[in-house]
């Protein structure tokens, strides 16, 4: 161990034993095996950030991975507990996920990718009930562990992982102090943003992670917050660095070691639930539509799916679209939702981003709900406007640094433009043809673009979204007839393929 962190270190352990588990965490560094059962590959930075994972929960400390965001800080993890489990040493104890509502869907959906093995169980919902037999994992959201705190604290979780751990950046709200009285044999944060607004925001994490490791909150700011953010002592936070840095692995996607390990193009499925406003619409469109399915033949029966299809697609994204609401809500919608947490990550990281619709009328609810969310312009593309506005428009975004978020239709943004001021590419709802899809994305990943481009696909669980996407990759039709480069192919199927493609399940 380092002399340096030896002496640091110490002053910040309660006990001595503590401290000797400590000099044996940082003397004891080794790249683990990957779990047999693990349905992926792990890329060599992962593997480090696995196995440190496995070192602190061996040794029983707390640790913040803060990767990058789209650097897999979810499989680390999840490749980490199926260690444990294939090496017998879960001790009949389930670890708990706390994440925003937002990616519940996210994180179900990569248990069932990468590790099936692990048995998992989600409580959350207005209707849900504590689990009575022993999971692997349970999988929960801060709001729901703040309300139902007692049955949280009646276990001893192995392990107590937070997702987006900027959640309790401030140590005085309820919700903070409540994930905080877990007991949990270890507990890691998960951010890619660990330092928001201030080091007052990673004294909180730390305090859930370690709790005593960096002193109280008081002791902290006189010998650390005062010393940087007020008198820049470069010396003090050095110190800081160096204490920290045992307990926190933070890579980027721009160091030299994850560029050479990264494809140029990264393309993230992210999986939302839809909202209760959603559901019910969504349900309400269906039955309307069956009725009149089973009452028409041919053409007239057509028009009626392709009617549909749209509706339910504007449903996905947001009431709004299809309702037209006068004062649309963010939170109406979980796709929405998602795509703000998307957001603030690039935003925290000053990137660029564009955001891709089908739909005009979409894009300037986008425009709209993002720009009074993040409270700056949003750029928007789209077909009805001339050539000289449209060229207005791509120059502020590639040469304008105050201008971080262009929307743009498919049609208009999708073709013949370069966009390589974006580093990060969106698709908010998804077209039928593949194609089309990364042909827009090509308007950022082309010549001239010298960084790693970010994609990130949105898909609404348990709906038809979900069952197209899922039928284009695999190449599967439920008809058995050949898919055509639209939403044509829906229209031959029978009333019970509809059914099967069209309703919700959830």
């Amino acid at each position: 161990m380092d002399n340096n962190i030896e002496k640091l270190a110490k002053k910040h352990f309660n006990n001595q034993n503590d401290y000797e588990k400590f000099k044996k965490l940082v003397n004891d560094s080794k790249i683990y095996k990957t779990p047999k059962s693990l349905t992926g590959e792990l890329r060599p930075y992962q593997k480090i950030g696995y196995s440190w994972l496995i070192q602190n929960m061996k040794y029983q400390f707390g640790c913040i991975l803060a990767d990058d965001m789209g650097l897999g800080k979810t499989i680390q993890v999840l490749s980490a507990i199926l260690y444990f489990k294939e090496h017998n040493k879960l001790e009949h104890k389930s670890s708990l996920i706390i994440v925003p509502p937002t990616l519940i869907s996210n994180w179900e959906n990569e248990i069932n990718k990468f590790t099936p093995e692990l048995s998992y169980y989600i409580y959350h919902g207005s209707n849900r009930t504590f689990p009575l037999e022993n999971y692997d994992i349970i999988l929960t959201s801060y709001g729901v562990i703040r309300l139902d705190l007692d049955l949280f604290l009646d276990e001893e979780w192995l392990l107590c992982v937070i997702d987006e751990a900027q959640n309790i950046k401030n140590p005085n709200t309820e919700q903070t102090k409540a994930i905080k009285s877990i007991k949990a044999t270890t507990k890691i944060a998960l951010t890619g943003t660990p330092i928001e607004n201030g080091l007052m925001d990673y004294w909180s994490i730390f305090d859930f992670v370690n709790k005593g490791y960096l002193s109280t909150m008081n002791d902290f700011k006189q010998q650390y917050v005062v010393p940087i953010e007020k008198l820049e002592d470069e010396e003090v936070l050095k110190n800081l660095k160096t204490i920290a840095k045992p307990f926190v692995l933070r890579r980027l996607k721009s160091d030299e070691d994850i560029k050479k390990e990264l494809p140029e193009k990264f393309v993230n499925d992210i999986y939302c639930t839809l909202s209760k406003k959603q559901i019910k619409l969504y349900n309400a469109v269906l039955n309307e539509i069956f009725f009149d399915i089973e009452n028409a033949k041919g053409i007239q029966r057509k028009g009626i799916i392709l009617k549909i299809l749209t509706a339910l697609k504007q449903t996905c994204n947001h009431p709004a679209q299809f309702l037209h609401i006068k004062n649309p809500k963010i939170k109406e919608s979980g796709k929405m939702e998602l795509m703000v947490d998307i957001l603030e990550n690039i935003l925290n990281a000053d990137e660029k981003v564009i955001i891709f619709t089908q739909y005009v009328e979409m894009g300037k609810l986008i425009q709209r709900l993002i720009s009074k969310k993040f409270k700056q312009d949003v750029l928007f593309l789209h077909g009805s406007q001339t050539l000289k506005e449209k060229t207005e428009v791509i120059d502020n975004f590639q040469e304008d640094e105050d201008y971080k978020i262009l929307v743009a239709t498919l049609k208009t943004g999708g073709t013949g433009l370069n966009l390589t001021a974006a580093r990060n590419v969106i698709h908010y709802d998804l077209w039928w043809n593949p194609a089309v899809e990364n042909q827009a994305t090509d308007r950022v990943h082309r010549i001239g673009q010298d960084k790693d481009v970010m994609v990130y696909r949105l898909i609404t669980k348990g709906t038809l979204e979900e069952t197209i996407d899922a039928i284009i990759k695999n190449k599967i039709d439920l008809a058995g007839k050949a898919i055509s480069s639209d939403e044509t192919f829906i229209t031959e199927m029978s009333n019970e393929e509809l059914k099967k493609v069209l309703s919700l399940r959830i």
